[in-house]
């Protein structure tokens, strides 16, 4: 009969007894219980979780995930988002699972997916079917963000304040903002759409973090990394922005809606932070000169007052401000209760840090203002003041300079590293320390997103000064970006991103950290790992059960290190799994 059917209920006899009855009924209990033991302890076995060392037994392969979780964000997921506050947009903000909450399986491509369109042709049209998402279009054609032609999306240039094109408008904004004169270089981009302001300023030699949440519009952010321009998932609400202090020379908000001046003006606190000085601000729509918003473009004009920011321009529904070179005028008597944080404050501190009701004090103002610190490109291999400030600050700075040339030059020639062609444009640092990987490829045709762990040195600064962009990020967990996102991702001492820095002990798995790059890393890209034999021992069992194909490598001959380099590619495959 089987095993499934010997478990079925028992009849009672004409001249059975009770106790025989009851014998039968007790063993059925045994073997049910039996039975769901076994499927517990295989599902356990066979459905790894996120915090599992290897999540899989050795040789097997990380299954995929459901064809729906094609754009997974394991932190700005709606549906944990969705129950939280909405007070100062919390629930938009950073929310991920726990430890071993989150299923390990491989992100999908789309159906259709292909490899992306290379830049620069890339700033200009995507393959539709990497997103096949058209509400935008639909939306905003009528603006110039983008519209649907045949296999591709076209981006025309514009956006809900400049539809004629970001071109024109960046024109416009050229005579108030030194935007063609190699003063300006970083920019932070809030509420970006598709990041066509950010795109068109890169000819110029200018790089603007574009930021925007995900919303009702889904994937702007996506779309943005698609076409290779450097993009970031962030919120404003109740934290500090993953950024230093005095990092960009300038911020622009072009109806990014963002309201500067509520709660005690906590945004506008934010921005101050953020701007080096001498930088500008650029808000364009509402509130400026905006019909029923009077009051609230009263109020921002007072507090920019209040922080001693000048006015340079109102043009139509643009405004524009430059913060003074020298440090914070507060206190002063002002109407918002405006005054200087303790001395206890860090202003660099920014790792889910709740926002502050006060300006922080920032030490070398004037040595790292807008005009004192040197123009692009020369501000990139110049130590700045803030690296003289730190413990043997100017030597690290030259010698981790001159180690990455030397690094990236043996990637290019001996390793096979695609760098300098069209097959890398968006590339990440894991482990950026002051930025000497993206100073080495400054002249390739890339943007690097440097990285740098929450629980290391705050060097953050530093590579601003470089006119370099980046975050901090704790690799313990997700990344903020789409999947598919990055051409290469650059992981130096991958262990010590997972250790902690005091007992050294391991605070999260290798695997979860190499399944998180996979879901960042495009079909047949690359991935570079850097650490002792025995982590990239390790590493290579994980790539392997994530499909990724490997090559191990010994470190450059001249430095004499025992450390090895493991580069992989991940695959292309599809749903159902195939190679692409």
């Amino acid at each position: 009969m089987g095993l499934l059917s010997s478990l079925r209920p028992h009849r009672r006899g004409s001249s059975g007894g009770a106790q025989a009855q009851w014998q039968w009924s007790f063993l059925d209990a045994v073997w049910a219980v039996f039975l769901v033991a076994v499927v517990v302890f295989l599902a356990l076995v066979f459905t790894p979780r996120r915090g599992d060392t290897l999540a899989a037994p050795a040789g097997a392969v990380v299954p995929p995930c459901a064809a729906s979780e094609v754009d997974l964000l394991p932190c700005e997921d709606p549906r944990r988002s969705s129950r939280l506050s909405r007070e100062m947009n919390y629930y938009r903000e950073r929310h991920c699972p726990a430890r071993g909450e989150a299923s390990a399986c491989l992100v999908p491509p789309p159906p259709g997916y292909r490899v992306p369109v290379p830049w620069p042709e890339s700033l200009h049209k995507i393959w539709h079917d990497n997103m096949p998402y058209g509400k935008i279009a639909e939306r905003k054609g009528h603006q110039g963000w983008m519209k649907q032609e045949g296999s591709y999306f076209l981006f025309p240039g514009g956006g809900t304040m400049f539809p004629d094109g970001a071109e024109q408008y960046i024109e416009k904004l050229t005579k108030y903002v030194p935007l063609k004169s190699g003063l300006l270089r970083t920019g932070l981009d809030m509420g970006c759409g598709v990041a066509s302001f950010g795109g068109f300023l890169l000819k110029e030699n200018i790089t603007a973090l574009s930021f925007a949440p995900r919303d009702s519009h889904k994937s702007q952010i996506q779309f943005a990394l698609e076409r290779g321009i450097p993009a970031f998932l962030l919120m404003l609400g109740t934290r500090r922005l993953p950024f230093p202090a005095q990092s960009f020379d300038f911020v622009h908000c072009s109806r990014c809606l963002i309201p500067f001046t509520a709660y005690n003006g906590s945004y506008l606190i934010e921005v101050d932070r953020l701007l080096r000085p001498g930088g500008y601000l650029i808000i364009s729509g509402p509130p400026v000169q905006w019909k029923k918003q009077e009051k609230e473009w009263s109020e921002l004009q007072a507090m920019a007052q209040s922080l001693c920011y000048k006015l340079i321009t109102v043009d139509g529904n643009t405004a524009i401000w430059k913060k003074p070179n020298q440090a914070s005028c507060l206190p002063n008597q002002n109407e918002f209760g405006l005054d200087l944080c303790s001395t206890g404050d860090d202003p660099d501190e920014a790792w889910y840090f709740k926002l502050k009701k006060c300006i922080s004090k920032v030490s070398l103002s004037e040595e790292i203002a807008v005009g004192s610190i040197d123009k692009w490109p020369n501000r990139l291999s110049k130590p700045s003041a803030r690296a003289s400030f730190m413990d043997d600050g100017v030597n690290l700075f030259e010698a981790d300079t001159q180690k990455w040339v030397k690094r990236v030059s043996y990637y290019k020639r001996s390793l096979g590293v695609k760098l300098g062609t069209a097959l890398i444009r968006n590339v990440m640092d894991m482990n950026a320390f002051f930025g000497g990987l993206a100073a080495a490829v400054a002249s390739d045709p890339v943007w690097v997103m440097n990285v740098v762990p929450a629980k290391k040195p705050l060097t953050l600064g530093v590579i601003y000064d470089r006119g370099l962009i980046g975050v901090y990020h704790d690799w313990c967990e997700p990344f903020s970006t789409y999947p598919r996102t990055y051409d290469l991702i650059h992981a130096d001492g991958i262990n010590s991103l997972i250790s902690d820095p005091k007992s050294g002990k391991s605070r999260c798995d290798l695997f979860d950290v190499m399944l998180e790059m996979d879901r960042i890393l495009r079909p047949e890209g690359t991935a570079v790992i850097r650490d002792s034999p025995d982590v990239i021992n390790k590493a290579v069992q994980v790539a392997q059960s994530i499909r990724w194909t490997t090559q191990v490598h010994d470190s450059e001959p001249e430095s004499g290190s025992a450390e090895k380099i493991l580069v992989a590619t991940k695959t292309f495959w599809k749903l159902p799994l195939t190679s692409g």
